[in-house]
């Protein structure tokens, strides 16, 4: 996979849309795919709390490194088994388990490292966006992209329904399941299908999800 090539500022994104998804007084944060630590310093800065990293690009997580608390370069999936047990009270993951091979075993293994009422907070590309959706439908095309709902990078495609069952299917429980950066423009012909503009979830290119998986 090339994550070499990504557009400019693609691993300092500051995903404020994100920020108002934290639970009050978090005390620790890991950021799961944090690039170059410029979302976790925010998230710092505005809690006070102890932020971790992992980056999969080593030269992203060389510049994370002194800016956060602790932070991992390579696979997440190399590392969960490091982090504490029942230690962080929100784990993130920004537009990242989409690029995982399995990221159902990934919230699953990861559930262990959430503190009592910890909750993890993700961002997942929806494949039924308009623009995804239309093309595949009208045209007949599937074209990867450099980023986006269709990056080329991702491994695993969702919507707003696979979101939620790949949450409740692992014993969590949704707190928030919504769409985010909601498109201000749609296809004028779009109107003229009822059955799909009725459908909200196309006007939107991601869903944020917030969980909290109940220790027995």
């Amino acid at each position: 996979m090339d994550y070499e090539t990504k557009p400019e500022g693609y691993y300092d994104n500051v995903r404020d849309e994100m920020i108002k998804y934290l639970p009050e007084s978090p005390k620790t944060i890991i950021d799961i795919g944090c690039g170059n630590g410029a979302f976790a310093v925010v998230l710092q800065e505005q809690t006070g709390a102890e932020v971790w990293g992992i980056e999969y690009m080593d030269k992203e997580a060389m510049v994370a490194k002194e800016k956060l608390h602790k932070v991992f370069s390579g696979r997440c999936e190399d590392y969960i088994d490091d982090l504490p047990d029942g230690y962080f009270d929100v784990i993130y993951f920004n537009d990242v388990l989409e690029h995982l091979v399995d990221p159902y075993e990934v919230l699953k293994k990861i559930q262990s490292k959430l503190s009592k009422n910890g909750r993890i907070i993700s961002s997942i590309p929806n494949v039924r966006y308009h623009n995804t959706f239309m093309r595949l439908l009208v045209n007949k095309d599937w074209k990867y992209e450099d980023f986006g709902v269709m990056d080329r990078t991702h491994l695993r495609f969702f919507t707003k329904k696979s979101i939620l069952r790949m949450y409740l299917d692992l014993g969590y429980s949704v707190i928030t399941h919504e769409g985010i950066n909601r498109s201000k423009s749609i296809k004028p012909y779009l109107y003229n299908i009822p059955l799909l503009f009725s459908q909200l979830d196309i006007r939107y290119p991601q869903y944020a999800t917030v969980a909290q998986f109940d220790k027995k």
